[in-house]
């Protein structure tokens, strides 16, 4: 962190009480002065707010199990690539990632800001949930710990254990939640589905069972592609409205595979 403002919070106490307390009080003053410029910067607001939270998280989740892989560092690089990162950001989201692996950092921290960042918008929460899902697959079936983050923002950013299944199922994983309820980390974890030549469940797809009335399918069906539609999606970058365009579409093949086999329009 560069010091200048303590530096000269410093002198200039000096200089205007003549002792040693105003020089500390002063000096005082320009640290907080220097953090809170370094926390601005580290935030990139020309980026949204969400990129260094975003990637510190990330970071936070690949070290969960202990190490961080080549292929977790590969894919936080293809986002920034995706996501079209000036170098400025580029510079704060490695800056991010860093601080993320590091053993003693927060992660519930950036979840809040990643939360306040969302608000309400649902249509953003599921896009910021997608990008952290694929650090939490990099290597294959996920440590209890990384779907403990996992599950930490998705409580956060008010996404059901149930929706968060069936975003786990679009990339070809299932949710077998066991007795634990909503604790986060324990009981239960993400097995490997029953897949077959036309993609995922189209009834994990659409976060409903198997012996869910018609209904209750439809129900589901419109719910999911009113939060999901492209359209609805605003200031969101290209990547995240990319991964929306083929979420909506999965969801629309879902549902069309449920309304095949069952002979409903």
């Amino acid at each position: 962190m560069n010091f200048t403002g303590t530096l000269i919070g410093a002198v200039l106490g000096m200089w205007l009480t003549h002792n040693l307390l105003g020089a500390l009080v002063g000096g005082a003053l320009g640290f907080m002065f220097d953090a809170s410029r370094q926390q601005q910067r580290r935030r990139t607001p020309t980026q949204g707010g969400y990129v260094a939270p975003l990637f510190a998280l990330i970071g936070a989740v690949a070290k969960a199990d202990g190490r961080v892989s080549e292929r977790e560092i590969a894919i936080a690089e293809r986002l920034m690539a995706r996501m079209g990162l000036d170098q400025e950001a580029r510079r704060v989201a490695i800056e991010a990632f860093n601080e993320g692996k590091q053993p003693e950092f927060n992660a519930t921290a950036v979840i809040d800001e990643l939360r306040q960042w969302v608000g309400h918008r649902r249509d953003h929460a599921f896009p910021v949930i997608d990008v952290v899902i694929e650090t939490v697959l990099a290597e294959g079936n996920p440590s209890p710990e990384k779907m403990a983050i996992l599950r930490q923002l998705a409580f956060a950013l008010r996404v059901s254990d149930m929706e968060l299944m069936a975003l786990m199922a679009m990339k070809g994983y299932a949710w077998n939640a066991g007795a634990s309820g909503r604790s986060y980390g324990g009981g239960g974890g993400y097995v490997p589905p029953q897949r077959n030549t036309q993609g995922p469940d189209p009834y994990a797809v659409l976060g409903i069972q198997r012996d869910a009335d018609d209904r209750a399918i439809k129900r589901a069906y419109r719910k999911l592609i009113s939060e999901h539609h492209p359209d609805r999606l605003g200031d969101l970058p290209d990547d995240m409205r990319r991964r929306a365009e083929a979420r909506a579409s999965e969801i629309n093949a879902a549902y069309e595979r449920i309304k095949a086999e069952r002979g409903f329009k």
